[in-house]
């Protein structure tokens, strides 16, 4: 017998070889059956039955990788993932603006409010950097997404109102209008023409639709507040995209500089450096003081300089920053350096104690005070302490002054004088030949720039413009229809069907719907032909 030759009523469970069970428990019958069934159709049906369950598992597979894209897709365009991603962008940025951010505040101030635990804690999960860390950029991402899925499931609707408008209605859309009225007429035309001076009179456009004698009216404004949540969805479109750039690809940096002090490298948040394609040079900077003494504002007068060139000059301050090349160096703060920039103090020779001279010092200057004597400035401490028999300082602010004088003979004699200026009783010039009194001091003062680079910000002020657009649009802006189509009323005479609708706002346009149809009723009764008075019609009424 060939394959296929068989009689299948006699394929049954019963036929098969009962597998994994010894021959003598199976019955004679079904022996009988197993030794007339041929093994190779045994074989073929067996490659056919595993190679259709193949097919139905793969179908399976198929159909469970169907459903769980749609069910992501469902969820990634659902408005409630974006109220969510919302929240969590806004909980990010709130961390952003509690926790203190790098590089906006100095480490040491970040180590005097966080302990050491907690800090690395905080730099782990990006709380330092909240806007440039990768879950933040990823929110940003999701965010993004769910737009573009929600917009594109319901943008069609819209678009279909604003590029194919409805020009004349059906039956069916005639009744599901909720605002519409009939009013009677002579003749079509002229009820048309009425109803054109109506609307132009209420600074409306009418558009007639049709020809000859098949004409209506379509009357519409403010067409594109269809699509006003689309604008508002591209806005935040561009201003993610932006924010997205500037995570990925922005960074910032901090530099310190003094007077006259120039520089093409800053330090970046990750601690490297960062050439620039120029250089900065501060020429001054300074703080202004309330009467209390509290800072007002802080100041820097910066340079651009390129090949040596001077390009480009401003005085920065905290929310004006310097904006070169897609770089913004803004004033991040201002204070001392902990470094005398400059001393003045009297020299009084012993020898001749009537003669005093004034003495200008820098650090490492040398000043001749007389043809066999030179003074320096050796040392300075900003806020004298002595700790264990070491001279230590408790702050670099100026609070407690110590300064430290070198005067060297060319006949090899050399002083070490300490300078206090509170104290003056307290310096001792030993066997100098001079005695020095502090006349003032000069503190050398730093200020801090915070420089930033941020591609992005093109595209996040493009979307805040057109943010604004679409809030305008979305909130003063409302879609609204008119149609006025010559019909026969329940008596069969000719009337004016009047139909309306508005986007939003219903109760306001119902008060302008009823001031157009007094309009068109008011042009319609100066079309009345007025009454021809006979004879006739005089004697009847005598």
């Amino acid at each position: 017998m060939k394959c296929g030759e068989f009689n299948p009523k006699k394929f049954s469970v019963a036929s098969y070889p009962t597998q994994g069970y010894p021959p003598n428990q199976q019955s004679s019958d079904n022996q009988k059956q197993t030794k007339d069934f041929p093994v190779s159709c045994t074989v073929e049906h067996e490659l056919r039955f595993s190679a259709s369950s193949e097919n139905r598992g793969t179908q399976m597979t198929l159909e469970e990788n169907r459903r769980m894209l749609q069910a992501i897709y469902r969820t990634l365009s659902s408005v409630r993932t974006g109220i969510v991603l919302l929240i969590l962008l806004g909980l990010a940025s709130a961390a952003g603006t509690f926790v203190l951010q790098r590089p906006l505040t100095d480490p040491e101030q970040l180590e005097r409010a966080y302990d050491p635990e907690t800090l690395a804690w905080l730099d782990r999960w990006g709380l330092t950097d909240v806007f440039h860390s990768w879950w933040f950029v990823a929110l940003m991402t999701l965010l993004a997404l769910n737009i573009i899925l929600a917009s594109l499931e319901r943008f069609p609707t819209a678009w279909r109102f604003f590029a194919r408008p409805y020009l004349r209605p059906g039956p069916h859309f005639q009744a599901t209008l909720p605002l519409q009225e009939e009013v009677s007429i002579r003749n079509v035309e002229m009820g048309l023409q009425a109803a054109e001076r109506a609307f132009r009179k209420l600074g409306w456009k009418p558009q007639r639709v049709g020809k000859n004698g098949d004409c209506s009216l379509y009357i519409e404004r403010h067409r594109v507040a269809r699509l006003a949540p689309y604008v508002v969805h591209a806005s935040l479109l561009l201003i993610l995209a932006g924010g997205i750039v500037d995570g990925v690809w922005g960074w910032r940096g901090f530099v310190a500089l003094t007077q006259n002090e120039q520089t093409d490298r800053i330090e970046r948040r990750d601690g490297t450096e960062q050439r620039l394609p120029f250089t900065i040079r501060c020429e001054d900077a300074g703080q202004e003081n309330y009467p209390d003494g509290t800072p007002r504002r802080w100041w820097t007068n910066l340079t651009v300089l390129e090949d040596g060139r001077e390009v480009l000059r401003k005085e920065i301050e905290v929310n004006d920053p310097l904006v070169y090349r897609g770089l913004r160096f803004f004033q991040s703060s201002y204070g001392s350096t902990g470094t005398l920039a400059k001393l003045t103090v009297l020299a009084t020779a012993v020898q001749t104690p009537q003669q005093t001279r004034t003495v200008e010092l820098s650090p490492n200057q040398t000043v001749a005070l007389d043809e066999n004597t030179t003074v320096r400035l050796a040392a300075f401490v900003p806020d004298f302490m002595v700790v264990g028999n070491q001279i230590r300082t408790r702050s670099p602010e100026p609070n407690n002054p110590a300064i430290q004088l070198l005067v060297e003979s060319k006949a090899g004699g050399s002083w070490k004088v300490w300078l206090f200026p509170r104290f003056p009783d307290f310096s001792h010039p030993g066997d100098a030949p001079y005695t020095f009194r502090v006349r003032d001091l000069q503190m050398g003062y730093y200020t801090g720039l915070q420089v930033a680079y941020e591609p992005g910000q093109w595209a996040v002020w493009a979307g805040c413009i057109l943010m604004g657009i679409g809030l305008f649009m979305t909130f003063y802006m409302v879609h609204t229809r008119f149609w006025v189509v010559p019909v026969s009323d329940r008596l069969g005479r000719q009337a004016l069907w009047v139909g309306a609708s508005a986007s939003k706002n219903r109760d306001e346009f119902l008060e302008r719907f009823r001031r157009i149809m007094e309009t068109i009723r008011a042009e319609l009764a100066e079309q009345q032909p007025p009454a021809v008075v006979t004879n006739a019609t005089v004697a009847a009424r005598s």
